[in-house]
């Protein structure tokens, strides 16, 4: 990190602060990863444990009067002093695996900081941002909302140069209400870059098009015949022509998905400057953060296709035609849970999903968790450890099985308990 001085941390972070050392050098919020140099930031019940990250060696520990201010605070003033560019990532679906695919794109060009795992709140973000070295290049960060107003707040600190927006669909309705408005939330990271900054956007998104009328600032389009658009995918080769360039890349994913993605990220990289003529040597390390997607060999020769970070009625889709293709003839089983924040229409995305599934084919449907899931159709499980047992009794060997539903079903204990048992 570029290092603040703690008189600094104290004006920009109002709060109780205990210092041991003159300046510090990292930020954490977890009080067992404290070391010499960090300052640790107590939020919410994080307050009982500032003697612990003393202990570890911790250079200063802040209870912060406001926990999500003070983050903001010192991560904008890192970001302040670094001539990195940061390009921002935020859609509907897909915005991890396009970070993902983008900073290891970036990585063999530009000395780059990226979001771990899922970090795109009002904690992750700022923790990314604070941890910019003074070589960084480049910040690949990624923006999650729930409501109106928590991408501009979000935009304040990371000060983006390039806005990507994966897409857009039906998610957080419970709050936004319509799809529309989901559009308009997610466009306040275009509104948010500066005069000659770069928004890429799926072509196939008309409600953001409303929001892209900004004369000072560049929109690249991906997808088909778009600024971006694929020419072809037969994995492990994605072929792409960007801005006028073809772009070879040879990736470490077959689903049709993530190839969307690359393109995303591929706009980005060309509006970082990086040269799209060496785009694909930092392709082979692409490595998606956990429980996207994540695929393990099953005992008896099948596979298992951990989905289970979060769903919606767009990614449950895709998941289901990919769990189809990757099965290749092979039986599949699909382990469904909730998809949670839909409002007033939750129950029929529910069962569009089922229907879904349905015209797909899908061998074997486990619905988890009764309420709205139960219109998936299929079997029906209480709890995700009665789906476990289920699935010890149904899956045979060969298996391809998909476990997929939003954070709040807790579907990766099924995974767990899948990837462990044997076929019968």
């Amino acid at each position: 990190m570029i290092p603040l001085a703690i008189d600094e941390v104290r004006r920009l972070a109002p709060g109780r602060l205990e210092a041991r050392a003159e300046e510090v050098t990292g930020v954490t919020v977890d009080s067992r990863q404290a070391g010499p140099g960090d300052l640790f930031v107590a939020v919410g019940l994080g307050r009982e444990f500032v003697d612990e990250a003393l202990e570890r060696g911790a250079a200063a520990a802040l209870v912060p009067d406001d926990a999500f201010a003070a983050l903001a605070a010192l991560a904008g003033a890192v970001r302040g002093r670094s001539a990195a560019k940061v390009a921002a990532v935020t859609g509907s679906v897909g915005k991890t695996s396009t970070k993902d695919i983008l900073a290891a794109l970036c990585r063999p060009h530009a000395a780059t900081v990226a979001a771990e795992a899922g970090f795109n709140n009002e904690i992750g973000l700022p923790l990314t941002l604070l941890a910019i070295e003074p070589e960084t290049e480049v910040v690949v960060a990624e923006m999650g909302m729930r409501g109106p107003g928590q991408i501009a707040a979000l935009c304040r600190p990371a000060r983006p140069d390039v806005g990507v927006i994966t897409a857009v669909g039906p998610v957080h309705l419970e709050l936004l209400g319509t799809v529309e408005r989901v559009a308009e939330a997610k466009a306040e990271l275009v509104a948010a870059l500066p005069p000659g900054g770069t928004a890429v956007v799926p072509a196939d998104a008309p409600p953001l098009e409303p929001f892209l009328r900004r004369d000072d600032v560049r929109v690249v389009r991906f997808g088909p015949g778009a600024d971006v658009r694929p020419v072809s995918f037969e994995p492990p080769r994605l072929v792409a022509e960007v801005l006028g360039t073809v772009v070879e890349l040879e990736v470490p994913f077959v689903a049709e998905h993530h190839a969307r993605n690359a393109l995303a990220a591929l706009g980005a990289y060309a509006a970082l400057g990086l040269p799209l003529e060496r785009a694909g040597e930092g392709a082979a390390a692409i490595s998606f953060s956990r429980l996207r997607g994540e695929e393990t060999e099953l005992p008896g020769g099948g596979v298992l296709i951990n989905d289970s970070w979060n769903a919606n009625p767009v990614s449950m889709r895709a998941a289901l035609e990919y769990l189809v293709r990757r099965a290749a003839g092979r039986r599949t089983v699909a382990v469904l849970g909730q998809m949670a924040e839909l409002g007033e229409g939750s129950e029929d995305f529910h069962a569009e999903v089922g229907a879904a599934a349905a015209g797909l084919e899908i061998d074997v449907v486990v619905a988890v968790g009764g309420g709205h899931a139960a219109r998936y159709g299929g079997l029906p499980a209480a709890t995700p450890a009665e789906a476990a047992e289920l699935l010890r009794e149904l899956l045979e060997p060969g298996d391809v099985v998909l476990v997929k539903g939003s954070r709040v079903a807790r579907l990766e204990t099924v995974a767990e308990a899948l990837a462990g048992a044997p076929a019968r």
